[in-house]
């Protein structure tokens, strides 16, 4: 039997890498590892992380460029820092509210 389990973080959500200098805003989750087995074994082995967790997609920023990333939960932290995230793509999914938090525009609907 399959256990699912809940993801830590949630979309909209601002997180920031454990190691690694970057940031970004969570626009997709995958309970488990969705990306290819190519992706997975190119990360060096002592840091590789384990399959059967959530890992998110994020509109991802570092000090020099944007881009997207694919980030297992174990090596997300919440980010506090109350910045906005500069990635162009965040304005066309999410709005920010007067609180900061990242809100998406629209619903969508299966």
């Amino acid at each position: 039997m399959n256990k699912t389990r809940l993801g830590k973080y949630k979309i909209g959500q601002v997180v920031r890498h454990r190691i690694y200098p970057f940031r970004g805003v969570i626009f997709d989750v995958d309970p488990v590892f969705s990306n290819t087995e190519e992706w997975y074994q190119a990360i060096p082995a002592e840091v590789r992380p384990s399959k059967d967790q959530p890992f998110y997609h994020l509109f991802a920023e570092n000090s020099e460029t944007e881009y997207i990333a694919y980030v297992s939960e174990q090596n997300l932290l919440p980010d506090e820092s109350g910045e906005p995230i500069r990635h162009p793509q965040v304005a066309e999914v999410f709005e920010r509210d007067e609180s900061g938090d990242y809100r998406p525009r629209f619903s969508l609907l299966n």
